[in-house]
């Protein structure tokens, strides 16, 4: 039998546990002119995080399962809409109170399973959002891979959404962001500009196909769909600059890189910004200083982008996938992987703080730092 000493432990660890989900109140409304961070974890949860006091302001339950917890959110920074439930669903959950108000299944026709390779987001004015589904056809002897196509839904449409219409679409598409004149930005084997009306998907950036002299086709890895307060949608590349027509590799200076599109104009980029030393899956301009480019995987990273050189790298305690900035550019964020979220000051490269989640590992959510 349990002494009263273990049992007095336990009770106080039961009501240790209640007052931290009191803490975290579902109810909890967010304040205007306030910034906020959003990021999701196992076993399925929203977290906001208040970004001046560094600390869990909420957790919202999801609906479902995990995975890949990708957030993208309303331009009113009212809802965020999640692809989870291994990549089948989109879920609209109402920041304020938690509430799901809007469900899509990747899933659209009988006989069919489709999921989502991080390939949402919402349109710039919220009205619809959009989808990439990549469908297989599930016979009784077989599998038939189809088309995939690119889906809009009204985000009004509530707890099961139709698409409104639907296109067929390239394969391999993943991150897409909404421009400010209503085009869709859309990476794939190249960065297509699309017309959500007639569903025309036109070449605007060349990645796989680009033409550079003396530049090996670019690797690209890139899965975290993140809005930035620069209002760009950019990704990283990596690549081999060689000395001459000769294409020798063991010459070649290899390079990372930055693709990027400004959602106010459309004007496109595609710049090298230092040397090819390590891997980072993700990278971000400071919005201070956007010649500063910034990159995380194994470290953190610091480039001056016109000198193509990398000013400072910070070892961290463990792998973070995803980098984000707050608006003055004064705090990084380091997320995914394991359940902590790392702060770190951008000028001394030094660690500032930590935020630890309840719950399990982040994995691959994407995270979104934004002012209400």
């Amino acid at each position: 039998m349990p002494s009263i000493k273990a049992c007095g432990l336990a009770a106080f660890a039961i009501l240790s546990a209640c007052s931290l989900t009191v803490l975290a109140d579902e109810n909890t409304v967010l304040q205007s002119g306030h910034e906020y961070l959003v990021t999701a974890n196992y076993p399925n949860n929203l977290h906001v995080i208040d970004v001046a006091t560094d600390s869990l302001l909420k957790t919202c339950k999801m609906p479902d399962a995990f995975g890949p917890g990708t957030i993208q959110l309303s331009p009113d920074r009212k809802i965020a809409y999640v692809l989870n439930n291994h990549y089948a669903d989109v879920y609209g959950v109402e920041l304020d109170s938690c509430k799901q108000v809007f469900h899509a299944s990747i899933t659209q026709k009988p006989g069919e399973k489709a999921k989502s390779m991080f390939a949402f987001t919402v349109s710039h004015d919220g009205k619809e959002l959009y989808t990439i589904a990549n469908p297989t056809l599930m016979m009784n002897d077989r599998y038939e891979v189809q088309q995939p196509r690119l889906d809009v839904y009204s985000t009004d449409a509530g707890m099961d959404a139709k698409p409104l219409r639907s296109f067929p679409a390239p394969r391999q598409l993943t991150i897409m962001q909404s421009g400010d004149d209503g085009t869709l930005y859309v990476a794939g084997a190249d960065i297509y500009k699309v017309d959500v009306n007639t569903g025309k998907f036109d070449v605007l950036i060349p990645s796989r196909h680009w033409k550079r002299p003396n530049y090996s086709a670019p690797d690209v890895l890139y899965i975290w769909n993140q809005q930035t307060y620069q209002h760009d949608f950019s990704l990283l590349y990596s690549a081999a600059k060689f000395k001459d027509k000769k294409q020798d590799p063991a010459t070649a200076e290899y390079v990372y890189g930055l693709f990027s599109i400004d959602l106010k104009t459309g004007k496109t980029e595609t710049t090298d910004f230092g040397p090819l030393t390590e891997i980072y899956f993700t990278g971000m301009r400071s919005p201070k200083d956007p010649n500063l480019m910034f990159g995380v995987l194994n470290r953190l990273a610091k480039y001056d982008i016109k000198q193509k050189k990398l000013l400072q790298s910070a070892t961290l305690d463990h792998s973070y996938y995803c980098l984000s900035f707050n608006k003055d550019g004064s705090k990084i964020y380091l997320s995914g992987t394991f359940n902590d979220v790392a702060i770190f000051d951008p000028e001394t490269m030094k660690q500032i703080g930590s935020i630890k989640l309840p719950g399990g590992d982040m994995a691959i959510t994407t995270t979104q730092v934004f002012m209400r």
